[in-house]
């Protein structure tokens, strides 16, 4: 008998164990990107009454130094009083944050994409619950010798109105560490790439156009009410459209 009870003592202890470890190292990892944010995010058109549609990226990502490859969640949530109905998320990749896949997503075709963006995928949801949220698993890679961001708007099932829109905001640092494993990068905040004799004064370091950046007094890149995006079922074209600026959330 004191044999077995110190078997199954023994098997106890070793579950709680594993079943601890198992817990710590899921903590650990879901602890990486921090706490999630709705920085650089505004409403544009008016949602339908007791709707309130807003998006969330986390505050901080670390990019892999050897392969690029970084991992973003994208969540969308109704903190309205009544559920949203058929939407959809659009995460857009813009200089060196390349959108590479989304969980359950299907790919914006290259004809489609925004202007001045380089990938971009659209999920469609047949509903969301009020007071629910929707997270995303985004894969991504970021050129760290480049500006980079990303952006989340929100729309109607058509595509003829944008509800909220995340961005485009940047995800950057001011001191890379490139002989580091990983580089942190913090969301609203402008990469500064390591290059050899980069000048930061030098105006846009990416070697493109200079996009407009997010924040209370600047203007946005909404996906305007006569533009459409691709859809589940197909694809009509994608248009910018500049608006005055609402007042921003933090």
């Amino acid at each position: 008998m004191s044999s077995r009870r110190m078997t199954i003592a023994t098997g106890s202890l070793l579950t709680a164990s594993f079943s601890a470890v198992m817990i710590f190292s899921f903590s650990a990892g879901a602890d990486d990107e921090g706490p999630m944010s709705g920085k650089g995010g505004k409403a544009v058109d008016k949602a339908p009454a007791g709707v309130e549609l807003t998006t969330l990226l986390p505050e901080k990502i670390k990019v892999d130094n050897s392969s690029q490859e970084t991992a973003i969640t994208a969540t969308v949530k109704n903190g309205g009083t009544k559920d949203s109905g058929e939407i959809r998320l659009l995460v857009v990749g813009f200089d060196g944050l390349s959108v590479k896949g989304v969980e359950g997503c299907a790919e914006i075709a290259e004809k489609d994409l925004p202007e001045g963006s380089n990938s971009g995928f659209a999920c469609a949801i047949d509903n969301l619950a009020a007071g629910k949220s929707k997270s995303y698993a985004v894969d991504a890679t970021f050129d760290l010798k480049k500006e980079g961001k990303i952006c989340l708007p929100v729309q109607d099932a058509a595509g003829k109105k944008t509800f909220w829109q995340q961005g485009p905001v940047p995800f950057g640092a001011n001191n890379p560490s490139p002989n580091a494993p990983a580089t942190p990068l913090l969301l609203g905040t402008d990469n500064s790439p390591v290059t050899p004799g980069s000048d930061k004064a030098g105006g846009n370091k990416s070697g493109g156009k200079e996009l407009p950046k997010t924040g209370p007094a600047d203007r946005i890149l909404p996906l305007g009410a006569f533009g459409a995006a691709l859809i589940s079922a197909g694809a009509a074209g994608l248009w910018w459209t500049q608006r005055r600026p609402q007042r921003s959330e933090s």
